[in-house]
């Protein structure tokens, strides 16, 4: 069994359960964890944040229900309207990540959301891979040349298809696969708790 967490690092609910799937991973090392990104804005849903009205009201309810931060960076961008989240280029940043350093990718991915919801940085600027690789003791131009380099499109492409394919229509989705059963264990909001419970239910 592994478990697999799709996610778009664009995604306020993903933020929100950052906590939640950082401590589940804690909890249970013997299991493998793929992390996937799900490709949230793309195509022509690629527009300013301000075309979206209802982010303002669903980080209030984010944060309440999950104590998420959501920070000065982060508001000065929502406040401003004209910044665009593009999450082919978060999804390159998450693949670089994951290609520098696989056994902490569950930490770096939720990293990556701080820098956004909390500092206000792009995900589609090198330099807010940079500052995140030397915040984590990374090779920064490592990681930099790999948010850069072609085969990060290659493999957000393959992460929104591996998305697809596991049915995934929301973020974030915690997911238990094993052969060919997967089984949700978390779609939007759960405690680590309530994860433990049903991991011990598959087990039993």
């Amino acid at each position: 069994m592994q478990l697999v967490y799709v996610f778009d690092a664009y995604c306020g609910w993903s933020h929100g359960f950052s906590g939640t799937v950082r401590e589940t991973v804690s909890r249970h090392r013997e299991l493998p964890v793929e992390v996937v990104s799900g490709g949230l804005f793309t195509g022509e849903r690629r527009v300013p944040v301000s075309a979206f009205g209802y982010v303002q009201g669903a980080n209030d309810q984010i944060a309440e229900l999950t104590g998420a931060e959501f920070g000065a960076g982060y508001q000065r961008l929502l406040a401003d309207g004209s910044f665009v989240m593009d999450s082919e280029a978060a999804a390159r940043g998450v693949a670089a990540l994951r290609r520098i350093a696989p056994d902490r990718v569950v930490e770096l991915a939720t990293a990556l959301q701080r820098a956004f919801y909390v500092d206000g940085r792009s995900l589609s600027d090198p330099a807010t891979y940079r500052r995140l690789a030397e915040a984590s003791g990374l090779d920064a131009d490592a990681v930099v040349a790999a948010f850069e380099a072609p085969e990060a499109r290659a493999a957000a492409e393959a992460d929104f298809r591996r998305a697809a394919a596991l049915g995934v229509t929301g973020f974030p989705t915690l997911l238990a696969v094993d052969g060919e059963r997967v089984t949700a264990l978390a779609r939007g909001h759960a405690t680590a708790d309530e994860i433990d419970q049903r991991l011990a239910a598959l087990r039993a």
